[in-house]
């Protein structure tokens, strides 16, 4: 019998046009949360909320659920984040040529409820094509595109796999991100003395020229093969006849490699702070990690799995980096083996983004192996 048949195709687009009309921008994830945790209930799950929504602000916390397994088989869980980046309000999902979109002034969603749809779809397979499996663990996260909240918070201790997936990265189903990078948040204020523009501007200290000097001084954009950074706001100025004596620049540095990282942290304040002093002006640079970096053992089990189950699946299976953080950084962080899989969801974050049924039908597919592996390996060593 070939398992993937049992995928429902009907099923599965009525879900993620479901889930995707359901706001749930970061902060505010409770109507999303409410209906999760209904349908992983009526999956059989066991379901718990933990209070991460009172220590972050929001309105409601991390959802984990438990299913039950055979016991000799490894516990394996699957995590997508439950948060949406704005505008969020009132997604109209439209579904023609089997390809999902919004109608246009909001994002779809798919950034992450195609994860969340694939492993719903996956409870329901279970529950007409029993498996052999071990306990599987299902972690909906909220606050993850406010810098990993709702993961950073989590109580690991609550955590009995000892591996596991995160379903969070764009590019086609089949490639498994096996490192990331750490990432620098800079928050950075020139200060200058205010004049009147037009009748004693001599006394002033321009803030912005200063800034702008230091910017263009730096080094931006793709530094190396793991190594980025960017200035991505700037705020300051209050009129034209006044010369400006504040300006405040937020921005940040990222690379897999932490040592590159913190030296071009440390490269961006030094010329801060050296054009300021060279004006006049004062600078301070605050710096704030907003997640560690990861790089996988090849030899990881995990990797093996997921791997042998995007062939069984008829994916093309690829091993790569990613420029971006996941709460996989976190799960690895906190010593749990976790590799981020790539789901198909494109222009993310962007009122264009859209979503093929074809890769969320590879993502159903992509899980089903995955879980059927795990068991199939204890078995051959067994």
């Amino acid at each position: 019998m070939n398992n993937s048949l049992a995928i429902n195709e009907e099923r599965l687009i009525r879900e993620f046009i479901r889930l995707a009309e359901i706001p749930s921008p970061s902060f505010r994830e409770g109507a999303l949360k409410d209906y999760l945790s209904e349908r992983l209930k009526a999956l059989g799950l066991e379901v718990e909320e933990d209070e991460t929504g009172a220590k972050i602000g929001g309105d409601c916390g991390n959802l984990l659920a438990r299913l039950p397994g055979d016991g000799k088989y490894p516990a394996v869980f699957f995590c997508a984040h439950m948060d949406t980046v704005e505008p969020a309000a009132g997604v109209e999902v439209v579904f023609q040529d089997g390809v999902f979109r919004s109608k246009g002034d909001t994002i779809l969603g798919g950034d992450d409820k195609a994860g969340i749809a694939a492993i719903l779809e996956v409870l329901e397979m279970l529950r007409v094509v029993p498996v052999p499996h071990g306990p599987l663990e299902i972690i909906f996260t909220v606050g993850e595109e406010q810098g990993l909240l709702g993961s950073k918070n989590l109580d690991f201790s609550k955590v009995r796999a000892k591996f596991g997936y995160v379903l969070d990265s764009s590019g086609p189903p089949g490639t498994v991100i096996v490192a990331a990078p750490a990432q620098n948040k800079l928050d950075i204020t020139v200060r200058g003395r205010a004049a009147h523009a037009g009748i004693d501007p001599e006394r002033g200290i321009n803030a912005i020229q200063a800034a702008g000097q230091a910017l263009a001084q730096l080094r931006l954009g793709r530094i190396d093969t793991e190594t980025t950074a960017n200035i991505g706001v700037i705020e300051g100025g209050k009129a034209t006849n006044i010369v400006p004596d504040l300006v405040y620049i937020q921005g940040e540095v990222r690379s897999i490699d932490r040592k590159k990282m913190e030296a071009l942290t440390e490269e961006i304040a030094a010329v801060f702070n050296r054009v300021a002093a060279d004006s006049g002006a004062k600078s301070e640079v605050k710096v704030n990690l907003l997640y560690p970096e990861f790089r996988l053992d090849p030899e990881l089990p995990l990797l093996k799995y997921a791997a042998a189950a995007a062939q069984n699946a008829r994916l093309p299976v690829r091993f790569e980096a990613s420029g971006g953080g996941s709460d996989a950084n976190i799960f690895n962080a906190a010593g749990i083996p976790a590799a981020n899989l790539s789901i198909g969801m494109q222009q993310v974050h962007t009122t264009e983004e859209h979503l093929d049924l074809r890769d969320l039908v590879a993502d159903v597919r992509w899980l089903w192996e995955i879980i059927k592996a795990t068991a199939a390996e204890r078995e051959k060593s067994s």
